[in-house]
């Protein structure tokens, strides 16, 4: 009889169950009233008096080890039903994860920082909220110069001083500050004019502004700089540049690239010339690099200038400004195979 008992204790460790119909029919063949622990105890009498402490012994292990097995698979099986409840159904195949975009602008951004690295442009960064000294003085803008009305500027009203930027200049005026020549950097950026929206204007937008100074910097120097850029952005050879006026730069210039005439659409946005103006560019102004403490008579330099959301529109097609602020996912959604 003991032996009996030894192998029903060796049974009740062994056993488990998937299901809780299993768990309850294990529970009632050893722990029920005529379960098999029912049937042992009642033998108890029947045994030697010799051998009644060991079977006693051996009759509470195999009752102990019953209880815990059932709690034990009882616990089991309800923590998974927890889980599955929780998650689903863990045996289906997964969801696909939707990978969102980047921007349209920052992909291109991007593009243009890239560009500029190779030649050995760095980045420099600015605030956004800037003081009337980095965003018009310092760039041969005083006070009541008639050029400032150019840029309609949004003043903090409690400090006429405190302006948002109206273009990225300013970031090198603070670079020119703080770093002495050789000076080869860009300088990306969101910046404010209080401008009517519509579907070619926007009170806000993103610039990149080039800036390189070192001694003896020629006009020829910049022309090289422009042409490598159009190239590698847009895979074009052929640009001209036409006489302008920027308070900054001296002598001026606007540049143009041919986009060619071989679609309706070329000449559209083309206006049937083929040409495409891009950017503004310059030599630095003399009087710039005295109010940034760079001798003029030691480096010359030159500057550029170029609207991101333009790029962005011909690179894309992208007919409307706007498109780029109302956060349409069926127009970022575009975007999701582009680096």
């Amino acid at each position: 009889m003991l032996d009996k008992v030894k192998e029903l204790i060796g049974e009740v460790n062994e056993f488990q169950a998937t299901t809780p119909e299993a768990v309850e029919d294990f529970r009632i063949k050893y722990l029920g009233k005529k379960g098999l622990l029912n049937d042992l105890f009642a033998e108890f009498k029947n045994v030697e008096p010799a051998l009644r402490k060991e079977f006693g012994q051996a009759l509470n292990t195999l009752k102990n080890a019953a209880q815990d097995k059932v709690n034990t698979l009882k616990d089991n099986l309800e923590s998974a039903d927890e889980q599955k409840g929780f998650y689903g159904d863990l045996t289906r195949p997964s969801e696909p994860i939707e990978l969102g975009s980047r921007h349209p602008i920052s992909i291109v951004k991007n593009q243009i920082i890239d560009v500029f690295s190779r030649i050995g442009f760095t980045v420099s960064e600015g605030p956004e909220i800037e003081d009337d000294w980095h965003n018009f003085t310092a760039l041969n803008l005083p006070e009541y110069h008639p050029a400032r009305d150019m840029q309609d500027t949004f003043f903090i009203e409690k400090d006429p001083d405190i302006l948002l930027r109206t273009h990225t200049s300013s970031v090198q005026v603070r670079y020119m500050e703080n770093n002495e020549p050789p000076i080869r950097t860009i300088s990306p950026g969101r910046v404010f004019r209080n401008e009517d929206i519509s579907a070619r204007a926007h009170c806000i937008f993103h610039q990149v502004e080039g800036l390189y100074i070192d001694t003896d910097v020629s006009f020829a120097d910049l022309k090289q700089t422009l042409l490598y850029f159009t190239k590698e952005m847009f895979g074009k050879s052929k640009i001209r540049l036409r006489p302008s006026y920027f308070p900054f730069t001296e002598p001026s210039a606007e540049v143009d690239i041919y986009w060619g005439l071989e679609t309706e659409t070329d000449y559209k946005i083309t206006k049937g010339t083929g040409w495409l103006e891009i950017m503004g560019c310059g030599m630095v102004d003399p009087n710039v690099l005295k109010n940034a403490n760079i001798d003029p008579t030691k480096y010359s330099g030159y500057a550029f200038g170029m609207g991101i959301e333009r790029i962005a529109m011909l690179l894309y097609q992208i007919p409307d400004i706007r498109m780029f602020y109302e956060n349409d996912v069926r127009f970022l959604e575009q975007f999701k195979t582009v680096l």
